[in-house]
């Protein structure tokens, strides 16, 4: 463990700086004894704070003093945040819901031993979609019984590993029952199915999932047959069903139409005769990335599902299934930031000034891959005046490797501490080494303590893997 100094006192910049025209703004309000804010709808990390220097502070760190100490670009996540989104899943079930639930954390947002250590002791299940994140999730602890493993591709070596490990398996096509199947097993294999539910919802198409044009789980109309196939495998035990719509919504409607559809279905395996006692709806509730966003809270959403799932059981005489949800993003997303160096800048006359950082699309690939918008920090003088308009460009040699177009900022200078707001879900994840540029640490900040939990990589970590053929030895 690595300690960075003592947290030191907040300071009122209110007095200094009219908070709407600096990085102050995306400051939430602090206030003692209040209800717990959503950390899906904040801005900044639930633990963002300004100290005396009028530096940037997460978890009681200097995010400044933290760059300093761990290199840059950093990612840095704040373990109280992300603890409360998991407390807010699991108590306003536990609130909202008469059965059984359990919440699962979709680790595709951003999967590492720390992250799932922290939803296994919060009482989370996870959520996974290969062999490397199923071996995550039981090296951090995760009960097998706890883990769930999607994909529309799964490899027979990860289907065994799942089985052999004691995972549930989420079926997603015909390929998975079979290969299943024909396993010679001494216990029965729990398995759910994934069907289409042909429920649209206004988000990015490549984060579309619910819609009948999707590579994901069966259409609703093969159902009957898959049902009644797992009817006739013993050793194929069906637990229940599963669906989910998406990703970053913002929209109630599309969930409370998805309960309905979800039961009718489970009404249907019983009659079949499968031992169904499980609903998994999935996740895809938002995150506010920008001020304009207004996603519901995490109360909001379970109290929608949980009614929802409610209302069409008692319509249809079904006693309470054990409800399952799988957050990725509203977990994991707001509760972290990434921090750059400045360097260059470049300004087209007339046109706009660039500002280049130490990093780009190989630590955040969505800008480019959806075009999704961020807002930014400057960490070393938060209370500065935004008095330009730039764009934050990264490092790599693309021209469409830029974080922000348009970023409203104070005049920056070489070596100034510029950080982007919400990076927790999919940066990681996705990152590459595009350019042969090394993937960032990760430090997980609590108390103003700050542990390592991702080394950041090495010029030669990037040519382990490399192998040169004798015949091109020495070759000039």
């Amino acid at each position: 463990m690595v300690a960075t100094p003592a947290a030191r006192p907040q300071t009122n910049h209110a007095d200094q700086t009219d908070s709407q025209t600096s990085s102050l703004q995306y400051l939430h309000p602090q206030s003692e004894g209040g209800p717990e804010p959503s950390p899906n709808q904040l801005l900044m990390p639930l633990t963002a704070r300004v100290n005396d220097r009028d530096h940037l502070e997460v978890g009681g760190c200097d995010v400044v003093e933290l760059l300093e100490q761990f290199g840059s670009p950093l990612y840095i996540l704040d373990e109280e945040g992300l603890r409360a989104a998991c407390r807010q899943y699991r108590d306003s079930f536990k609130q909202f819901y008469a059965g059984e639930s359990q919440v699962l954390y979709a680790s595709k947002a951003w999967s590492c031993l720390a992250i799932c250590a922290i939803a296994q002791s919060e009482g989370l299940g996870v959520d996974v979609v290969s062999a490397g994140e199923i071996l995550t999730a039981l090296r951090a602890g995760t009960p097998a019984a706890k883990i769930y493993l999607h994909g529309n591709n799964k490899s027979r070596a990860e289907l065994e590993l799942a089985v052999r490990s004691g995972c549930n398996i989420i079926t997603d096509n015909w390929l998975d029952l079979h290969t299943l199947a024909s396993f010679s097993v001494s216990e029965p294999i729990r398995v759910m199915v994934r069907i289409t539910p042909g429920i649209e919802c206004h988000t990015h198409e490549y984060i579309r999932t619910g819609h009948i044009d999707s590579k994901f789980g069966f259409d609703p109309t093969q159902v009957d047959e898959v049902l009644e196939f797992l009817a006739q495998q013993p050793h194929l035990h069906c637990i229940g069903l599963h669906a989910h719509i998406g990703s970053q919504i913002f929209e109630l409607q599309p969930h409370s139409d998805l309960t309905d559809t979800l039961v009718q279905w489970f009404v249907k395996a019983q009659q079949l005769g499968l031992p169904v006692a499980e609903l998994n709806v999935g996740g895809g509730l938002g995150i506010r990335y920008t001020e304009s966003d207004d996603p519901p809270s995490i109360e909001q959403w379970v109290q929608t599902i949980a009614q929802g799932i409610t209302a069409a059981c008692d319509r249809t005489g079904l006693p309470l299934p054990k409800l399952l949800c799988e957050p990725g993003r509203s977990l994991v997303g707001s509760s972290c930031l990434t921090a750059y160096r400045v360097g260059s800048q470049k300004t087209v006359p007339s046109i706009r000034t660039y500002v280049s950082v130490d990093g780009g699309m190989s630590d955040n690939p969505r800008p480019i891959t959806y075009q999704s918008l961020y807002r930014s920090v400057v960490a070393n003088r938060m209370s500065a005046p935004c008095t330009e308009t730039v764009t934050v460009a990264g490092k790599h040699c693309e021209s469409g490797d830029v974080l922000i177009r348009d970023a409203q900022l104070p005049a920056l200078e070489t070596g100034d501490v510029l950080v982007v707001l919400a990076t927790g879900a999919y940066n990681a994840s996705m990152a590459s080494n595009y350019n042969r540029v090394p993937r960032p640490a990760a430090v997980l900040v609590c108390n103003g303590q700050a542990d390592l939990i991702l080394e950041r990589e090495t010029d030669e970590d990037l040519l382990r893997f490399d192998r040169l053929p004798d015949r091109l030895q020495g070759l000039s």
